[in-house]
């Protein structure tokens, strides 16, 4: 981490593909010095997810650039298109399916990027999505798959 890094391009984001989308993190404590904001903008292949989940210690905006997201907050439901957003406080269940047949773009903006450490070493995020009633919630929608 360069302390004095201020500015970071796309060029140089750092990739990291994961189950659920390919991401390429623009602020994280090992790229600039960024003590309370995560930022990574996520690309999600058409008919892919996050199911539902959630971060113990970490609130969440999700915004919408590109797309259309089938945004979870709790048991609450929204189509979210470019320039739209959900704010998920900490410890609140949610998930982000894309059942369409564009890719979905969004920021996912998390605070605070530093935990304490009794916090740090709890698993984030925790995966929900075979229990009650996340298992069950969608049954009526069309189904999702992740990467891998």
């Amino acid at each position: 981490m360069n302390p004095d890094r201020r500015f970071v391009q796309i060029a140089d984001a750092l990739r990291e593909p994961n189950a659920w989308t390919n991401n390429e993190w623009l602020c994280r404590p090992d790229l600039v010095a960024a003590e309370k904001l995560l930022l990574v903008r996520a690309n999600m292949d058409p008919m892919h997810c996050h199911p539902f989940h959630h971060h113990p210690h970490r609130e969440e905006i999700i915004y919408v650039l590109y797309g259309r997201a089938e945004q979870w907050v709790g048991t609450e439901r929204r189509i979210l298109s470019a320039g739209d957003m959900a704010h998920i406080p900490a410890g609140t269940i949610h998930a982000t399916y894309n059942p369409h047949s564009e890719p979905l773009v969004f920021l996912a903006i998390l605070s605070p990027a530093k935990l304490p450490d009794a916090q740090a070493s709890v698993a984030d995020p925790q995966d929900v999505s075979t229990q009650e009633p996340w298992a069950s919630i969608r049954k009526n929608l069309p189904a999702c798959k992740t990467r891998f």
